[in-house]
């Protein structure tokens, strides 16, 4: 079979160096839609649950919240692990699927479970589930610095919360812009003890006179001379002075109502916080971290990202200036900057190598041309799997180049061999048949090899969680880069031989006169 597809595709070279190119086009395609990025994803399939109940004891929030939403998720399909974390007035809950699980698939699956319990939770408590992101889904992080001092940190928070964040969420492939640092903005009632008591008035009615006052309300539709008036109340809070003006009783001694700055102070205030951003040892400062979703290009959404922060800056407050923190796409260029030259240094060895012992430039550009072809096709199975071009997946084209070159190094050689003798029997037959017999001496032999160098890495497939998730592009691309090499070494090599190694040009070096090859003669 392997020797008749030798004979034909060196009867049919046209058809060879099309299908070559359109291969090669379809490279550059999945070359250029393969996601990038600096390591491989080794997240698990997860799905995170955040429950905020403000107040309540980690105990409380075990019982009540953390328990109830853990035992539930354990019966969902595929679960692999559920881990329930309870905190001062908050609970997390982290449900990991098997490997292989689609991530919206699972997060439909745990909105699915979680109705369920939605009744049996305190009242009040709503869960929400987690940004659909990964533990590496974190790539660029800025500041929002102040050195004029104009602003203070709850002025760049809310900023950061109410202007900055929704803009960077409309980009394309932000699961969740998170905050850091800063005071959030809060109108704070500080209620007297003492003022209540005199008026006799429980707290929980001040409380409910606030909540109360602050909405808007819809009347009916009154018709006056044939036009339509909508009847409604504004009761938005709009400033301090509207939660001073809210009554919250009446004093029975003179039938005056009571107002809330009778009984307590209104003001601006921050709302408690367990943590603060500091940039470079100069003080606080308002943060951002952008998390990207699931699946997506970091470099793509780190650019988007980039040209948003750019549209908004001249919006920015007039003092105020926006600092990069933390960019992976300058680790993922690095990266892949370092492993392409390694690449290219690694094909300029391999081309001298083959010019200096085969002494004959056009029999060295046959490898020299199949290499980069073979590690370019491999990109074609690695954008259609969904795998990322990092330096794990880049890495196995690397360790295939020296067995992926011998393919071509051998075939050449025989076919030196083979053309020295028909050279020295008088030019017996024609040379064209002559190429291809030695191509179909050695053809079989290397194209099996070199699928059992492949077949040498399955057991990399074997292995599971992290460790399966490191190693398994490195694999992948490696094997698939070893089955091109086979491939086009009964395919495109052949023709190669026929156009490089054509008689009546420049005679091909015998091996005895060759210098490096006397030398090691000797040696030997």
């Amino acid at each position: 079979m392997i020797e008749k597809l030798i004979a034909w595709s060196t009867h049919n070279r046209f058809f060879v160096v099309l299908g070559t190119a359109i291969a090669i086009v379809w490279s550059v395609a999945a070359l250029r839609s393969t996601p990038l990025d600096a390591i491989p994803d080794l997240s698990d399939a997860q799905v995170i649950i955040l429950t905020e109940w403000s107040g309540r004891s980690p105990d409380l929030m075990e019982d009540q919240v953390t328990y109830p939403i853990v035992s539930s998720m354990i019966a969902a399909p595929k679960t692999k692990v559920v881990r329930g974390y309870s905190f001062f007035g908050l609970s997390f809950v982290y449900i990991i699927f098997e490997d292989g699980t689609d991530i919206y698939w699972a997060r439909s699956r745990t909105l699915e479970y979680l109705s369920k319990i939605s009744g049996s939770l305190p009242p009040g408590v709503h869960p929400a589930l987690g940004p659909d992101a990964t533990g590496v889904g974190w790539v660029f992080e800025y500041a929002l610095v102040d050195e004029s001092g104009e602003h203070d940190l709850s002025e760049l928070r809310s900023f950061q919360d109410w202007y900055l964040r929704y803009g960077l969420e409309s980009v394309p492939g932000v699961a969740e812009v998170a905050s850091v640092g800063g005071f959030v903005k809060q109108y704070q009632v500080s209620v007297d003890p003492d003022a209540l008591l005199a008026y006799k008035i429980p707290i929980k009615h001040v409380i409910m006179a606030i909540q109360r006052s602050n909405n808007d309300v819809g009347g009916r539709v009154i018709e006056l001379a044939e036009t339509e008036y909508m009847v409604r109340g504004r009761g938005y809070i709009r400033s301090l002075e509207d939660i001073e003006n809210v009554a919250i009783g009446v004093n029975s001694k003179t039938g005056t109502p009571v107002l809330v700055r009778d009984v307590a102070s209104v003001g601006f205030g921050p709302d408690i916080r367990r943590g603060a951003a500091e940039l470079d040892g100069k003080g606080e400062v308002v943060g951002g971290v952008v998390v990207m979703r699931y699946g997506e290009n970091a470099l793509n959404v780190i650019d988007r990202v980039k040209e948003k922060i750019e549209e908004i800056r001249p919006s920015l407050p007039k003092g105020v200036e926006l600092v990069t923190t933390y960019d992976r796409s300058d680790l993922i260029k690095r990266s892949i900057k370092t492993l392409r030259q390694k690449l290219t240094e690694e094909m300029l060895v391999v081309s001298l190598v083959i010019i200096l012992f085969l002494w004959h430039f056009r029999s060295a550009l046959i490898p020299i041309i199949t290499l980069p072809i073979a590690a370019l096709f491999s990109f074609i199975p690695l954008a259609g799997m969904g795998l990322t071009s990092n330096i794990m997946s880049l890495g196995g084209i690397a360790i295939a180049m020296g067995a992926m070159v011998d393919a071509s190094i051998v075939l050449v050689e025989n076919a030196h061999k083979r053309l020295e003798r028909w050279e020295a029997g008088g030019r017996k037959g024609s040379a064209q048949e002559v190429l291809v017999q030695s191509t179909q001496e050695v053809g079989r032999p290397i194209f099996f090899s070199l699928l059992v160098i492949a077949v040498s890495f399955m057991p990399v497939f074997a292995l599971e969680g992290q460790a399966g998730r490191l190693f398994k592009p490195l694999a992948f691309t490696k094997n698939f880069s070893m089955f091109f090499a086979a491939v086009l070494a009964i395919t495109l090599v052949p023709v190669l031989l026929q156009w490089f190694l054509k008689p009546g040009t420049k005679k091909i070096p015998k091996e005895e006169n060759h210098p490096i090859s006397r030398a090691l003669f000797r040696i030997y």
